[in-house]
């Protein structure tokens, strides 16, 4: 049985009757604005017909590009990340990129291994939200020019591309909320500050101590070697040894709050009866906790697109400035919190 040939922009081309400069403009739609309206919609329903796919490799021969795009997560578990690359893949889709995922578990060997994976490929741009204040693979990526954009984290004393909460604003609206329902003595769990995360948000409540009635000592401020559930249990059961009477806590994010909801379940407190929580991102289901969680709602699609179109600009434009974008967070107040003595 003879096997059929492939449709090529040549054929298209033919039976649209226009030239083969005009079909690949119209296929690729950077290109497309350049062609009219009529020619355009023609030529795409024609293609269409004939199944003609415009092939990424093709083009990378002639642009020396390879349409893909690495995209490196901490730990892709966490409900914070999937919807950050379903917003970057929506944005690569309408370039014709695609992402290639790689989940690094929070380990720096395996994320050398990634990046030397990713190099290998030939990948046109990394998106990172695994960077470490200081960090070598984004030192790496800046010294060879390998285009990148950070998501959720940064770094110090380097000029990158990123995509933030403004994560300061966030611990003050939570600090705020608790002041105004009467609470004073409150305490802080925090994340690791070698990430701008973490630090970010430390200094932030440690600035809403200087600035606030918070009457909170030191003792009650303690960050976690991690942004987990388990470090969450750990941290709260460390606040409530050192015998320190606190009736609120501000927690860096929801997976510590998590932890934070058990281990107070084990010593036979009730929250916010006892003691109020806030979060920080609103993962998916913190409505339906027992307690629902009171938290900071970060824009996670949002956050995805503006990473991938500050990286498809990159590209495009290597030596444009580099933009930090900080999205605000939205306060959702929910069972949690109480007001203070309730």
């Amino acid at each position: 049985m003879k096997k059929k040939s492939k449709v090529n922009i040549k054929d298209v081309a033919a039976r649209a009757k226009v030239h083969p400069s005009s079909v690949s403009r119209v296929l690729n739609p950077k290109t497309r604005g350049m062609v009219s309206e009529e020619v355009a919609a023609r030529v795409m329903r024609i293609a269409e017909e004939m199944g003609y796919s415009r092939s990424p490799l093709a083009s990378g021969l002639r642009t020396g590009k390879s349409y893909t795009v690495g995209v490196v997560v901490p730990d892709l578990v966490n409900p914070l990340f999937p919807p950050i690359v379903r917003g970057i893949e929506r944005v690569l889709s309408d370039h014709n990129y695609i992402a290639i995922l790689a989940d690094s578990d929070n380990n720096r060997l395996h994320e050398d291994a990634i990046l030397k994976s990713m190099k290998v490929r030939a990948v046109d741009g990394l998106i990172l939200a695994t960077a470490h204040r200081k960090d070598k693979i984004v030192d790496q990526c800046i010294e060879e020019g390998i285009p990148l954009v950070l998501v959720n984290r940064t770094v110090d004393g380097r000029d990158v591309d990123s995509v933030t909460t403004d994560d300061a604003k966030g611990i003050q609206w939570a600090a705020e909320h608790l002041l105004e329902l009467g609470h004073r003595n409150i305490a802080y769990l925090g994340g690791p500050t070698d990430t701008s995360t973490g630090n970010d948000r430390y200094q932030a409540f440690l600035r809403m101590m200087k600035a606030s009635e918070i009457k909170s000592s030191r003792a009650l401020v303690h960050n976690a070697k991690a942004f987990n559930e388990q470090a969450g249990y750990d941290g709260m059961m460390h606040l409530l040894e050192k015998g320190e009477a606190f009736s609120a806590v501000v927690v860096a994010n929801d997976l510590l709050a998590l932890g934070c909801l058990d281990a107070l379940q084990e010593r036979g407190l009730e929250c916010p009866g006892d003691i109020s929580i806030t979060g920080f991102n609103d993962m998916p289901f913190m409505d339906r906790l027992q307690p629902a969680l009171t938290t900071l709602r970060i824009p996670h699609t949002q956050i995805g697109r503006e990473a991938a179109r500050l990286l498809m600009a990159q590209i495009n434009e290597p030596g444009r400035a580099r933009v930090a974008l900080k999205l605000d967070p939205e306060l959702i107040v929910r069972g949690s919190t109480a007001a203070a003595g309730k």
